[in-house]
C-alpha cells in the first residue's frame, strides 16, 4: 500500500529528501506522495523513512485508496530501480 500525507503536514521538508524512490514532491499546499513510485521503502529500508523522520505524529499514513501487498511493493521496487536489467 502506498503512503499518504495528510493535511496536518507542516511542510517541514524532512520527508522529501529521505524518499529513495523520489515519490514525494511539493503539491499545491502540502507535500504529496506519488502512489506509483511509493514502495513504503520496500527494497531499501525496514520501514518507511518518511514516516520515521516526520515530526508530526500520524501525518503520513497508509493510503486506503492504494492497497498493495509486500510482494506487489517489491515488484514495484524492481520495476522502478531495475527495469533496465529485466
Amino acid at each position: 500500500m502506498a503512503l499518504l500525507i495528510k493535511k496536518s503536514c507542516i511542510n517541514c521538508d524532512m520527508c522529501e529528501p529521505e524518499c529513495p524512490n523520489q515519490a514525494i514532491t511539493m503539491g499545491a499546499e502540502i507535500y504529496e506522495i506519488n502512489p506509483n513510485l511509493c514502495t513504503e521503502c520496500v527494497g531499501h529500508y525496514d520501514q518507511p523513512t518518511c514516516m520515521k523522520v516526520c515530526p508530526i505524529d500520524n501525518t503520513i499514513i497508509h493510503d486506503p485508496e492504494h492497497k498493495e501487498s509486500n510482494e506487489q511493493l517489491w515488484d514495484k521496487f524492481v520495476l522502478i530501480h531495475h527495469a533496465d536489467k529485466l
